[in-house]
Order: C-alpha cells, then sequence, then structure tokens
C-alpha cells in the first residue's frame, strides 16, 4: 500500500543503485537494435554540479531514456575534463594550505603531478556522483578522464598527424596572458569587468614642428613605451598633412612615424591613435598591415622588461603607469584625465589583468580546419536547434583567427615536441621516435608546455570510443545522434570538435547541436556569486526532489529562451509529483490497478474509449515535439493529461461507474481496469522526464516479474483502430459543459456551495440523449440542482452557449445581482487604473530607457494580465446587465 504522502526524500534512496546493477545504461555494438549516441559535454573534474550542469543533463537524459525505451542501443558517453589551468590552481593552492610552501617549480614537474593525480583520485569523481543524484543514466561503464591513457595517445597522435601537414605550427603572436599564472589563456577564460578608471590624453610632438602634437587618448600609458607609429583616418583633413612624417614618442624619445589607416574613427576621441603592435590585438593586426615593428616593454610577470627605459625596467605595470604619467606630467605632456568607466580584461581563475603579450606559441591552422566544418553546416550535414544558432558559427567560422594551443602549465597532455641544443625541433608521437630523428646521441630536451584543454576535448566525439583504432564502437556510434551544449561553447569546443571530426573521421561528429538557453534567476538575471542569486541543484533537490528539478527544467525548455527559474515554479512541479501520487493512491484503494490480462480493445464503455484515445493522443504529441526538440511543449502535454485529462476529468467522471449506486460488475471491472491500464502508462510516459516517482508508483501499484524495472520498459505503440473520434466528441462536448458553468458560476461569484438549476434551450436530440447519459455526472461536477430542457428564460438569469444549445442558469435567488453588479463595477475600476498606471510608466522614455530588461517585461506581463481580467469582467458586467 502507498504511503498516505508523497515524500521524496524517501522513494530517491533506493532506485538508482538497482538502474545502475540492472545493466540498462549500458551500450553494446553487437545488438541488432539501431544506435543512438550523445557525447556528454565533459564536467572539469574540479567541478561540482551547478544549474547549468542540471539542466543539460537533464535534457540529455530525457533524450537518453526516452530513446532506450523506443528500442534503440543507446549510447551516452560520460566523462570528466582535467581542466588544466583549474586543477593545476587547486592543487597548487592545496599545497600552499598543507603548509608545504612550496611552488611546483621548486617540487619539479614529476613530482607535482604525482600530487595532482593522487588529488583526481581523492576528489575528482564528486560531479559524478552529483550526476547520479539527478537521476541520470550514461553508460558508467565506459566513463573516461581526458588524461586517459587512450585519449592521450590519441591526442599525441592527431598533434603529429597536423604537424606532418602544416596544420600546426609554432608563431609569435598574441596572446591573452596571465601574469599570476604565468601562461596563455583562451577567449574563454577572461572576464570583461566593468571598473571604474581613466582615459588619459597625452600629447605626442611632431618632429620639426615646434608647438604642434598630435593628443592620443589610452586607458594603458604604460604600453607607450612600446609604441611604433602614430596612426590617423588618411580623409581627416585634420592629420592629412602629418601622414608620412614622425613623432616624438614621450619619454624614451624614439621617433615613431604617423601612419594613415581606415581603421580609424575620425569621429571618434581624438581621430587618432596609438599603435602598439606589441600589446594590443588591433594595433598587431594594424602594425602587420605597415610592416611596423614589435616592441615587447612587459615582461611574463607583467613588469617592464629590457625594452624600456632604465629606470623603468623592473617596475610592475602599474606602478610603472604612476612614474610615466608623473613624468608626463612634469615634461607638460599630459593634456587632461578623464575618469570613464569601461571594462577591463580578467582572468577567471586567477582575477589578475590580462594583458596581450607577444610570444612564441604553438598554433593550430584554424582558418584552414574551418572551410570543411562551414560546408558541412551549409549542406545540412549538421544542423543547429535553433536554427538561427548557425548565423552565431558561420560568423565565428568564417572569421575564425589562428588557435593558440600551447598552455604554461604542467597539468594537461604535454606537447610532443623535443628540441636539440641548437633549438630544432623534432615532433613524434614517443621520445624513442624524436630520437631516431635526430639521430643517436643528440641530447633532447621536451617541451615544457601542454596543450590547451580544447584540444583535448576536441576529439572527444572519437578518442571516446577506441580511434585511432577501428572499433565497433566507431563504427555504430560515430557520428552522434544530437549535441546538447550551451550557446556560450559553439566557437570553443562544438566548431572544434566539428573540425577535428571531420578531418580525422571524414564525416561530421554529431547531426543535430540543440543549443540550450541559460538558466536564470527568477528576475531574468545572469546567476552569480556576486549577485548572491545562485540556486544550488542540490540544495533544491533536498528540499523539492529530484523529479521537481527535472521536470520544471525540462518544462520551461523552450528553444531560444532563456529559463527564469524560481522556488516557487519548482514547488509548483513538486506538487504536481504530489498529484500524481495522490491519484495513484486513490486508485489503489479502488481497486484500479493495472490487470496484465487487459488490453485496450476491451473496454466498451465510451468514458473508457474515449481516456484510450486521449492516451494515444498524449503519446503522439510527445513523440512529435521529442523529434522537434521541443522538450516544453513534451513535457507540457504529459502534465496537461495528467493533472487535467486523468486526474481532473477521468477520475471524476469514473466515480458514478466505480459507485455503489452502479450494480453492472462487468462495467466496474472494465472501468478498474482501464485506470489501471492508464495510470500504467502515465508511468512510462513521465518516466523519462521525472524517474524517481514514476520507478516507485510502477514498482509498487502491482505485482510485477523479478526485477522488472519501469525504465527497461519499451515505449508504448497504439493501435490507430482504438481511437474513436465519436468518444472524443462527446466526452469533450460533456467537458466543455461543465468548464463553462463553472466559469459562469466563478464570473457571477456564485457561492460553491450553491446548486444552480440548469434550462437547457434550443438543445439538439443528440444534446438531449447526452444530457440524460450524463446527468448525474453533470449535476456532481458542475453543482446542479437539476437539468431540465426547456425553452424558459426566468428573470434573472445567465446565459450562455455550448455549440448549439443555449444554457441558462437562473441564479437571482442565489446572489444579490445589484451588489455583483457593484462589485464587478469596483473591480472593473480597479483594473482600468492599473492599466492606465501602467501605461503611463511605459510611455515615459526615462523609465524605459534605464529600466532593467526583466522590469520592462514585468510591466507588460502585468498590462495583459489586467486587460486579460478586465474583459472577463466587463463580458460578467453585460450579463448581468442583460439578466436584469
Amino acid at each position: 500500500m502507498l504511503d498516505k504522502t508523497f515524500d521524496h526524500t524517501q522513494i530517491e534512496k533506493h532506485h538508482y543503485q538497482k538502474w545502475e546493477n540492472s545493466g540498462l545504461f549500458e551500450a553494446d555494438p553487437k545488438r541488432q537494435e539501431a544506435g543512438y549516441c550523445i557525447m556528454m559535454p565533459p564536467p572539469n573534474v574540479t567541478g561540482t554540479l551547478h544549474m547549468g550542469h542540471a539542466f543539460t543533463m537533464t535534457l540529455q537524459d530525457v533524450l537518453t531514456r526516452y530513446h532506450r525505451m523506443k528500442g534503440r542501443d543507446t549510447l551516452w558517453m560520460p566523462g570528466t575534463d582535467h581542466a588544466g589551468i583549474a586543477t593545476q590552481m587547486v592543487v597548487e593552492r592545496q599545497l600552499a594550505k598543507d603548509g608545504q610552501n612550496m611552488t611546483r617549480r621548486e617540487m619539479g614537474r614529476e613530482a607535482f603531478l604525482e600530487k595532482v593525480w593522487k588529488w583526481k583520485e581523492y576528489s575528482g569523481g564528486t560531479i559524478t556522483n552529483q550526476l547520479r543524484r539527478l537521476g541520470t543514466t550514461p553508460d558508467w561503464s565506459r566513463e573516461r578522464f581526458t588524461m586517459d591513457e587512450g585519449l592521450s595517445a590519441a591526442v599525441r597522435k592527431v598533434f603529429v598527424e597536423l604537424y606532418k601537414k602544416d596544420l600546426i605550427y609554432k608563431d609569435k603572436r598574441l596572446v591573452n596572458w596571465d601574469s599570476h599564472l604565468l601562461t596563455a589563456v583562451s577567449d574563454i577564460e577572461v572576464v570583461q569587468k566593468e571598473v571604474k578608471g581613466h582615459m588619459y590624453y597625452i600629447r605626442y610632438p611632431i618632429e620639426g614642428e615646434e608647438e604642434r602634437f598630435i593628443t592620443i587618448a589610452t586607458t594603458r600609458p604604460e604600453t607607450m613605451l612600446g609604441d611604433t607609429a602614430l596612426v590617423v583616418n588618411p580623409e581627416d583633413e585634420r592629420y592629412k598633412d602629418l601622414i608620412g612624417k614622425f613623432a616624438v614618442l614621450p619619454i624614451v624619445g624614439r621617433l615613431i612615424k604617423i601612419i594613415g589607416d581606415d581603421y580609424v574613427d575620425a569621429e571618434f576621441g581624438t581621430g587618432a591613435m596609438k599603435v602598439t603592435p606589441a600589446h594590443d590585438f588591433n594595433d598587431f593586426e594594424i602594425g602587420k598591415r605597415h610592416g611596423l615593428e614589435r616592441i615587447a616593454v612587459l615582461d611574463m610577470h607583467a613588469k617592464i622588461n629590457e625594452n624600456g627605459p632604465v629606470e623603468y625596467q623592473g617596475l610592475d605595470r602599474f606602478e610603472a603607469r604612476k612614474k610615466i604619467l608623473a613624468e608626463l606630467e612634469a615634461q607638460d605632456l599630459l593634456d587632461k584625465v578623464e575618469n570613464i568607466t569601461h571594462m577591463v580584461p580578467y582572468g577567471d581563475r586567477s582575477d589578475t589583468v590580462i594583458e596581450p603579450y607577444l610570444t612564441e606559441q604553438w598554433y593550430c591552422d584554424a582558418p584552414t580546419l574551418a572551410k570543411p566544418a562551414i560546408e558541412a553546416v551549409e549542406t545540412g550535414k549538421t544542423q543547429f536547434v535553433p536554427k538561427n544558432w548557425e548565423n552565431t558559427y558561420f560568423e565565428w567560422m568564417r572569421n575564425i583567427q589562428p588557435w593558440c594551443i600551447s598552455r604554461q602549465l604542467w597539468w594537461g597532455h604535454q606537447i610532443p615536441a623535443w628540441y636539440d641544443e641548437d633549438g630544432t625541433v623534432y615532433v613524434a608521437e614517443t621520445e624513442a621516435e624524436a630520437q631516431t630523428q635526430a639521430g643517436a646521441g643528440v641530447k633532447l630536451t621536451r617541451d615544457e608546455d601542454v596543450l590547451d584543454t580544447w584540444f583535448s576535448s576536441a576529439l572527444w566525439p572519437f578518442s571516446t570510443l577506441g580511434w585511432p583504432n577501428k572499433t565497433p564502437e566507431l563504427d555504430k556510434y560515430y557520428p552522434g545522434d544530437v549535441l546538447v551544449t550551451g550557446f556560450d561553447i559553439i566557437f570553443f569546443w562544438v566548431a572544434r570538435m566539428m573540425m577535428m571530426g571531420i578531418h580525422f573521421m571524414g564525416e561530421v561528429p554529431f547531426k543535430t547541436v540543440y543549443m540550450h538557453a541559460l538558466v536564470r534567476d527568477a528576475k531574468g538575471q545572469k546567476m552569480s556569486k556576486s549577485k548572491g542569486n545562485v540556486i544550488d541543484p542540490l540544495d533544491i533537490i533536498e528540499k523539492y526532489g529530484t523529479d521537481a528539478l527535472r521536470f520544471c527544467l525540462t518544462a520551461m525548455a523552450a528553444q531560444g529562451r532563456d529559463i527564469r527559474l524560481s522556488e516557487d515554479r519548482i514547488e509548483g512541479y513538486r506538487n504536481f509529483a504530489t498529484k500524481l501520487w495522490n491519484s495513484a493512491r486513490y486508485c489503489e484503494m479502488n481497486g484500479s490497478t493495472p490487470n496484465p490480462d487487459f488490453t485496450p480493445d476491451q473496454a466498451k464503455q465510451t468514458i473508457n474509449k474515449w481516456i484510450i484515445g486521449e492516451v494515444m493522443e498524449v503519446q503522439k504529441l510527445i513523440d512529435k515535439n521529442m523529434a522537434e526538440y521541443r522538450f516544453n511543449d513534451a513535457a507540457g502535454s504529459i502534465y496537461q493529461f495528467v493533472w487535467g485529462t486523468f486526474c481532473d476529468w477521468y477520475l471524476e467522471f469514473t466515480k458514478p461507474l466505480l459507485g455503489e449506486g452502479n450494480t453492472n460488475d462487468s462495467l466496474k471491472q472494465e472501468t478498474r481496469d482501464t485506470i489501471g491500464w492508464v495510470l500504467d502508462q502515465i508511468l512510462i510516459l513521465l518516466n523519462p522526464f521525472m524517474p524517481f516517482i514514476t520507478e516507485e508508483l510502477y514498482e509498487s501499484i502491482a505485482v510485477r516479474p523479478k526485477d522488472q524495472l519501469l525504465m527497461g520498459q519499451k515505449w508504448p505503440e497504439y493501435d490507430s483502430k482504438l481511437y474513436e473520434a465519436g468518444c472524443a466528441d462527446e466526452i469533450n462536448w460533456l467537458i466543455k459543459m461543465v468548464t463553462e458553468i463553472r466559469s459562469v458560476r466563478s464570473d457571477m461569484n456564485v457561492p460553491v456551495a450553491a446548486r444552480v438549476r440548469l434550462l437547457m434551450k434550443d438543445a439538439s436530440p443528440t444534446t438531449i440523449e447526452r444530457l440524460k447519459t450524463y446527468d448525474e455526472i453533470l449535476r456532481r461536477m458542475a453543482r446542479l440542482e437539476s437539468i431540465t430542457v426547456s425553452n424558459e428564460v426566468p428573470k434573472g438569469s445567465i446565459q450562455t452557449i455550448v455549440n448549439e444549445a443555449i444554457l441558462v442558469l437562473p441564479i437571482a435567488d442565489i446572489i444579490d445581482l445589484d451588489k455583483e453588479r457593484e462589485r464587478l463595477n469596483k473591480e472593473i475600476g480597479k483594473l482600468a487604473s492599473n492599466i492606465e498606471k501602467i501605461d503611463q510608466k511605459l510611455a515615459d522614455e526615462k523609465f524605459v530607457a534605464n529600466a532593467p530588461a526583466e522590469i520592462i517585461a514585468e510591466q507588460k506581463s502585468r498590462r495583459v494580465e489586467n486587460e486579460t481580467m478586465l474583459n472577463k469582467f466587463s463580458t460578467a458586467l453585460k450579463q448581468l446587465s442583460a439578466a436584469s
């Protein structure tokens, strides 16, 4: 017997281990069934479950469970990423915390990496255990780590093969440099922060022209020590005559050429720019176009190097800034200083200001690799859902820059390159192969750098399946069916998997890319610790249950629309779980549990045939929406069916059939069996979305074969002959009748307990017959005293229409019509006033310009709600006036 109260904390305890032990998670390439593959975006091994993880993993699990039930041989490939910078920082902090006071360089590479591996073994499984808490069902037996030996071998092979084809090379270019971590970092590891700062206006004297200057505005005056030109727009009349002349670089005294380039916007600032090719990405490109020298004046620690004036060498960049400003002021070359708020790049791990830094690194020829990856999306080999994300993909891929793949770290895939004493490089998969290239006796030193984490994760769709070996897994599961991921890593991961997959496998790594939106807070703001609005999924699971969180995320996953998550919404879906539990308990108490001998074609009663048809309809809706990745519509259809169709309508309709007044035992048994069958179908259809409660109910409400799990059941398919349109038409009429009468009662403020007479005017023979058949149900569910076919319209009656018939409800004896009119007028006035105030706000240009987007959206939403209620009350008032 089911417990009286639904308690998620109890039912979630024991199911997961049974699922995992069952073997149902596991794919098998030897199976005859068609494969279905999803590659899990590998979370960082340092990570813990956050709401973004919960969202994407829930959607992937819904797809996996659904296709598993559909009979596909599903492979959801799990794993974690070694997360180079993040993991190295964690271990270095741990060393400091443990009082060892030893840097990794003092410890040595081998000893340090030993520490990292120990840490990974100790706490690297945190997030995978939390994914189990979320009820996810990947094939844990195949779990991979991006530094597993097999994956490491794949990385080395890819590097060597690309190097041999000149698609990997060394070059000296600008990179994002973290002067605290002393490594290049990718764009995704750079956070743009809005900070208060200054704009410094510096006057550069013109050579040979006394008292003539060009004023340059900069936020980083320390970089001026590396200026190699000034640039103006060639069409700017103010500076045309200066192009080709020289300016004197303040403090340094070096002559720098004045050049023309239409990159400069003559209308912006002073219309002139300084060019520091070694310290600014845009300046680097200008320098390339004009053949300018690149003078780097900062070292890896962001201190002035040997290229700066002697008195500046060794100074930190910000100390150098103060000294430069003081000297400029002393020379009367500091024109003015403005207070500004501007965006400054910070390292997301170190919280240090990132510098563009000129350094030699390893690069991958992304522009060449991108061409077939662009063509694959253009021709539909891979499709984006929603489709508009293709534009973002194309924009980046068509303007892609060489990819800096080296990092100055120790944790990661060490670059398979060795150098002899002359600096000649030998690239090979093993040191022995490199030694063979160099010759016996030649002393070799391995490159200390490691590869960008995204390099190894770019190989994930095929390296995890056994490449470079030819395996049954590659044959069956590559390419994958769908990739589910966030739009923020289209460039860093999706595009790179496309490039590598096509190059090494000859075809795309996945057929569909489903881009999910962001999970924001209830006000539409991005979650962040600084705002204090982070919602922890594990806290939510404790409070409301895994099923409630999963269903909420799925039900809100509308394509292209960010999720506004609030505890109220999650609580609402916990209430949905409670509703399901209580309805199952009601069925159990009434003997309406699954009967293995019952098949739906045995149903003869219209109400029972109708609900069977409705089950078929909801199954079709789920199938259609899952095929189109409309998760919210799929979840919404089963939600509406369970709460509305099954609980609020069907179970209520069946009460007279199950009651003592019904002496037809065969009809009673048919109804019980139908209820039990429908409940079983609900549990199957709902299982991908809410696995714990459905598994618990499936196990509890009927005797099942030993170890039979709901998650192992087949997705239902129904004989189309079971659907009878006539039954649907008849019961839909009944629902319309009850709904309309309830609506009128509510609009007119008729007390809930009051029973009203119903007079039916202009009723057709079909309607009259239906009134007889469903008399008891109508009277009970619409709280009617009696139902009479009559053309009488007593004074004080409200009229409404269902199909061809006019429903007449005499209410003058039940409510005070004058008081009700007064109430409605008051409500209408209040609503009209609310709408006027909202309109005034939205018409205020200052308010619209300054208010956050979520506030504007909230005001518009409130206006719609008020207008809806106003129309409703106005209609009710007209009805009352007609009844007087």
